[in-house]
């Protein structure tokens, strides 16, 4: 039987269309304030699912069945993936990340946690199609020329329409690129992808368009933005050896927390009281996570809008922290960490940054015994690690990355030693024994340093590279620290801990605000070396200005009084929303910010300084 060939592709569009819609309202947190809002929602993804769905028979005389359903099953499929994606990282897929797959989780326990068997209906469409199709015959089924023209200039009229009202709703959308959640909500998700797919090969060439010239603004905005202030505590860890240690989503609302009196972290706790505590330091990272934290304490550089640099420019150069330690006080660096090399392309990006040595998996003794969710855990990876640490020569610089704290927060029954907390999550209630988890592992490690006779000449900086708990789960949280769900809270349980121990001085609790980005500049100052990189957004922590934003990837800020978040302006200590006028200051430096560190890293410009 010959059917009429225009039904099928009115079928693939609509319903294409109609679950874009469902899972931009209800999987996506776009956010709905006005009536624009849902109409922005509803209309920006026609226009490019039908010139998608045309690509059937733009080329051939008669509608091929086949190239929709395999149009049908690969919009789906990346529906699928932008939502997974966004359940964990409240973030949408970008092409970069397609091809750092395995650094996001891959398919394991982590995207398993993400499922629902909802999704399953994402794909329903596909399936029906499929079946209808059987025993059609579409020989001879041709739409017409004057339909296909009029098809083509349909669509083509719904994407620039769809285009304008996202620029009417958002002016600054193309300054505000990094904002993916304004550009998924301003122009569709499959808009914004051909946007990025667009951009990322427009950046991939950029170094081959500039000169040193280019680097003239960055350096002078920097010089003025980001002074050299010393305070008392100027030089005191100099010829100090620096042990670091990365936390795995480690975020601040575990410290001095409790679960059923049970202290969650009572080593960390312990030592902060004899450190110099950062309470107010924000995780800043983007869609690199960990090896995001290790470019800004590195680089003192934002992290890319998109993708990872150490997985996009491994060989850019940078004014790295051991090629500073290594010149201005002959320090050599190590990196410690139980994963594979290529993990984050770190073998390449750890050379790229000065390291002497990178000791990753093949140096553990990694058992299925020792090993749990991304692999080896945290007391035998300290243990080993010390064993090659006491034989560096001194003083070195040794950063070590954990691993057992990691989503989806798995650990094995003889390593709990606190109970689960009682939330509405699960998730947050296995994060908590994780954590605590750590924290011994932590304990034990310093304690051998006592033991080598290397801890009284050793400055120890512990921070938590990134969240743990992410939007999905926050919840939970907030029900374990006993806050309300607002913005404000929220965003403080973007806080990380930053725990600066230096034996011998007294503990002091330090409620600047900051960012991971000023790690690098907050411990040159301890080690008595002036800032000399004019491409670095590093600001000292002990002399950090209050006025000053703490800047996060997607255009959200903080400063001391206020915080942006979304398109919101509020003010920070009483959570109240306040007209954005308040905000635009700040926005302008965010965005300025933002795009000369861009430039910095695609342009490579950290090749023009001496």
């Amino acid at each position: 039987m010959m059917h009429n060939p225009k039904s099928i592709v009115w079928f693939a569009v609509i319903t294409l269309w109609v679950k874009t819609v469902v899972v931009s309202f209800f999987g996506f947190s776009l956010g709905v304030d006005s009536f624009f809002d849902i109409v922005l929602i509803i209309c920006n993804s026609m226009g490019i699912l039908m010139l998608l769905v045309g690509l059937s028979f733009y080329f051939s005389k008669r509608v091929k069945p086949s190239i929709i359903v395999i149009i049908m099953f690969l919009i789906s499929g990346l529906l699928f993936g932008n939502l997974l994606y966004y359940r964990f990282y409240s973030d949408f897929v970008t092409l970069p990340i397609l091809f750092q797959f395995q650094n996001v989780g891959g398919v394991g326990a982590s995207t398993v946690e993400l499922m629902s068997l909802w999704d399953i209906l994402l794909f329903v469409d596909v399936l029906t199609l499929m079946i209808w199709l059987k025993g059609w015959n579409f020989k001879g089924a041709f739409p017409s020329k004057r339909w296909k023209r009029w098809y083509v200039g349909a669509s083509m009229m719904l994407v620039l329409t769809s285009i304008s009202l996202g620029l009417l709703y958002s002016p600054y959308l193309l300054m505000e690129t990094y904002d993916r959640q304004k550009m998924v909500k301003s122009v569709g998700p499959y808009n914004y992808h051909a946007y990025d797919i667009a951009h990322t090969m427009y950046v991939s060439f950029k170094d081959t368009f500039v000169s040193s010239s280019t680097t003239t603004n960055a350096m002078s905005y920097m010089k003025e933005s980001t002074p050299t202030n010393n305070s008392d505590l100027f030089g005191i860890a100099k010829g100090k050896n620096l042990v670091m240690i990365s936390m795995e989503s480690t975020q601040d609302f575990v410290i001095n927390e409790k679960v059923e009196g049970e202290e969650i972290t009572p080593f960390l706790n312990s030592l902060i009281k004899e450190s110099f505590y950062f309470n107010q330091v924000f995780d800043q990272t983007a869609q690199g996570k960990t090896s995001d934290s290790e470019l800004m304490i590195d680089t003192g550089l934002y992290p890319l809008e998109s993708g990872s640099v150490f997985i996009r420019k491994p060989q850019n150069d940078f004014t790295s922290l051991p090629e500073i330690l290594k010149e201005k006080q002959n320090v050599q660096s190590y990196v410690f960490h139980g994963n594979i090399q290529s993990f984050w392309n770190r073998e390449q990006m750890y050379k790229t940054f000065g390291y002497k040595r990178y000791y990753s998996k093949k140096d553990y003794h990694v058992t299925e015994e020792n090993s749990v969710n991304y692999g080896i855990k945290d007391e035998p990876f300290f243990n080993q690690s010390m064993e090659k640490i006491k034989e560096l020569p001194q003083p070195f610089y040794a950063r070590l990355i954990t691993l057992t704290n990691h989503f989806p927060f798995l650990l094995d029954d003889e390593d709990t030693h606190i109970a689960k907390a009682n939330t509405q999550e699960e998730v947050v209630n296995r994060y908590v024994t994780t954590v605590r988890y750590q924290d011994e592992a932590i304990k034990q490690f310093i304690q051998s340093f006592k033991e080598q006779g290397l801890y009284e000449d050793t400055m120890f900086v512990l921070y938590g590279d990134h969240y743990g708990i992410s939007e999905k789960y926050e919840q939970g949280a907030l029900d374990l620290v006993g806050q309300q769900d607002t913005p404000v809270n929220r965003m403080r349980l973007k806080q990380v801990p930053l725990i600066v121990h230096v034996p011998g001085y007294e503990g002091k609790t330090i409620s600047k605000i900051g960012g991971e980005v000023d790690i690098r500049a907050t411990l040159l100052h301890l080690l008595g070396i002036e800032k000399d990189n004019p491409l670095s957004f590093s600001r000292n922590l002990f002399t950090r200005s209050k006025t000053e934003p703490v800047i996060f990837r997607n255009g959200n800020f903080v400063t001391a009084k206020y915080m942006w978040k979304g398109n919101d302006c509020y003010r920070k200590k009483t959570g109240e929303k306040i007209d954005p006028s308040n905000c635009e200051p700040y926005r302008q430096q965010v965005r300025k910010e933002l795009r000369l560190s861009d430039d910095i890293i695609y342009g490579d410009l950290g090749r023009f300084v001496d």
